[in-house]
């Protein structure tokens, strides 16, 4: 697969340079891959691999929510500098206008019209925005929208 191609080059990279906690992120990365395919039995594909990646960026917010409630800068960069890393392979973040634009489709196509049916409309919107916008976000517009 080209995403694991591209790790390995960016891990050997990080290793040149010497740049220690690039190549610490690259390895979580590689190994969180390689994870998920021992516990599938199979090669992930693409759709897979942006899964994994939003799982561990939603994962990596969070950590550093609860870091910086603790007080621990120092904990707190360290994630957000994986956190960046992360985010290289992920593929650019809808604007708010697709956001919108995805949302409304996806209500259109369900015919929602209030609050009860946002798990349909999530059912079909997640795989279309799976990496490319965060869920929570998407899940609190979605919300809005089917309240108004």
């Amino acid at each position: 697969m080209a995403f694991k191609g591209k790790i390995d080059e960016e891990m050997v990279l990080a290793a040149k340079t010497k740049d220690k906690l690039r190549l610490s992120a690259l390895r979580m990365l590689k190994n969180g891959l390689h994870n998920r395919e021992i516990d599938l039995k199979r090669e992930l594909n693409e759709a897979e691999f942006l899964q994994l990646l939003s799982s561990m960026v939603k994962q990596r917010k969070d950590s550093i929510e609860q870091f910086a409630k603790g007080g621990r800068t120092d904990l707190v960069e360290k994630e957000e500098a994986e956190l960046k890393v992360i985010e290289e392979f992920l593929p650019a973040q809808l604007s708010e206008a697709e956001l919108d634009a995805a949302i409304s489709e996806a209500i259109r196509e369900v015919g929602a019209g209030d609050i009860r049916d946002m798990g349909k409309v999530m059912k079909i919107l997640m795989p279309q925005l799976t990496g490319r916008a965060d869920g929570k976000a998407v899940g609190e517009k979605v919300k809005t929208r089917l309240s108004a």
